[in-house]
């Protein structure tokens, strides 16, 4: 891979980057618009740089998998509630990542959220520029990178952005071939997050209903991801390295695959399982569980399969306005676990990754104490 700097890209010295992120970000057309063009090469703005500290590599370890929770029965069953809430404390502790497979949100309804995201990206381009994002209020935005003009490298891929709750968009906000599906599922979304919560809340010793009570599900942004097929996929990425800023993640992933996780310094795949949700544990838990629990990095690939479709449903009130302030839980504290991290509130907290693009940094080490 090349380093791709303000003014040379191998040695072109005449290489205008800032000139190519906005003839990029004024086509309002996306990842996408590049490949219906017809390109055969990756633009030089999508190109990543090489990281020569980054040991990491691809596993191809078969004793290691991402783990799987059946949560099957836990709200009848003590049997199967004590076991799917130990896996996932082990699971929250040590990968940060796990599956969850009979979760009570129907298969029609995933099926049909993934085929409406299709739509919309699929949509011509001068009916999705109406919802390109820019300076407006709009709660349902599109976009392709919306850190293009400050991360590192732009990402080959398109999004669309939606703050689902505490205030959601009215139905006429969203576009009709996605509208009713996206009320559907953020519906199904919001009442898996709330158990999941209460296993998260049980695995850290505490009432089921602590994380929810202090403000943990009160916010979720929907962003729904296209990956459009890469002519070059070992010279980009899907999504860059990264952890979330977030409380929790649900992430709804076609079965082209590409997602990846980093776990003892390897990464490993994240397979798609038919009717499984992937879920993870966010910057802001970590925060709040003083480390117990981990928020890691995980990327995507690009891919020659394309395109390929997921859904990341964000449990966060990211920059809304809230005054609510969040620091390490005080029953996890103790002589022995002192506080690791300053209180802050969720705004102030996201707001670096506003700043910063997906640098692959994460926010937590500015408020560490």
């Amino acid at each position: 891979m090349v380093a791709t700097d303000e003014t040379t890209v191998h040695g072109d010295s005449n290489y205008d980057r800032q000139k190519e992120l906005k003839a990029f970000a004024d086509s309002k057309a996306g990842v996408k618009g590049l490949v219906d063009a017809g390109i055969t090469k990756v633009p030089r703005m999508f190109i990543a740089p090489p990281k020569p500290t980054d040991t990491s590599k691809t596993t191809e370890r078969t004793d290691c998998s991402i783990p799987v929770v059946d949560l099957t029965g836990i709200e009848y069953d003590a049997g199967r509630h004590k076991e799917a809430v130990e896996k996932v404390r082990r699971a929250s502790e040590t990968w940060g990542f796990f599956q969850i497979v009979n979760h009570g949100v129907p298969s029609g309804v995933m099926e049909e959220m993934k085929n409406g995201v299709r739509r919309f990206f699929e949509l011509d381009v001068e009916v999705k520029k109406a919802y390109y994002a820019g300076d407006t209020a709009a709660k349902f935005k599109y976009t392709s990178n919306f850190d293009l003009y400050t991360a590192p490298f732009a990402n080959w891929r398109d999004t669309c952005y939606c703050i689902m709750a505490p205030d959601g968009p009215t139905p006429e906000e969203l576009p009709h071939v996605l509208r009713d599906i996206q009320l559907d599922y953020t519906k199904e979304v919001m009442r898996l997050g709330k158990c999941l919560f209460k296993l998260l809340s049980e695995a850290l010793g505490l009432r089921p209903n602590h994380l929810e009570e202090i403000g943990c599900a009160e916010g979720l942004a929907v962003l729904s991801h296209y990956y459009p097929k890469c002519p070059e996929p070992e010279l980009t990425f899907g999504t860059s390295k990264h952890s979330d800023n977030n409380f929790l993640t649900v992430l709804l992933q076609d079965q082209i695959g590409g997602l990846q996780v980093l776990y003892e310094d390897q990464w490993i795949d994240v397979p798609p399982v038919p009717g499984a949700l992937v879920v993870n544990i966010g910057d802001m838990l970590q925060l709040i569980t003083n480390d117990k629990f981990k928020s890691v990095e995980h990327r995507v690939l690009a891919n020659t399969e394309g395109p390929r479709v997921s859904v990341a449903s964000f449990f966060t009130t990211g920059m809304l306005p809230s005054s609510r302030v969040f620091g390490p839980i005080k029953e996890l504290l103790s002589e022995n676990n002192p506080p690791r991290y300053r209180q802050t509130t969720v705004k102030e907290f996201v707001s670096y990754i506003y700043e910063h693009g997906l640098d692959g940094t994460s926010p937590l080490h500015l408020f560490r104490v």
